[in-house]
């Protein structure tokens, strides 16, 4: 399993979107994409496009503030526990958790 999607929300003109991928070296990357009026705080034209990256060497801690066993594999424990509603939560996690991660984003 190389990548997942977590969310794929539509509620009236707006839409959210979360996959989430292992890349090459190992590191986790989240992907959103936010369209619709929602974005306007962020964006002119209805677009906020972000990602998440959390390195490989701080996978374990993740998986630790996820309450899975820390040898798991990180998209298998997304894809079971984390997708849907729970994928705001996850965002939170990583944010608020002290887990170590960049965030770039577009607009």
């Amino acid at each position: 399993m190389t990548s997942i999607r977590l969310r794929a929300d539509i509620t009236g003109h707006d839409r959210r979107c979360l996959s989430a991928t292992v890349d090459g070296d190992g590191d986790l990357v989240l992907s959103g994409q936010d369209l619709g009026p929602r974005t306007s705080m962020v964006s002119s034209d209805g677009e906020y496009e972000y990602w998440i990256t959390v390195e490989a060497a701080h996978i374990p801690l993740l998986l630790a503030r996820l309450g899975a066993p820390e040898r798991s594999d990180i998209l298998e424990v997304l894809a079971l526990t984390w997708a849907g509603e729970r994928s705001y939560e996850l965002e939170r996690i990583i944010r608020d958790d002290d887990v170590p991660h960049r965030l770039s984003s577009y607009s």
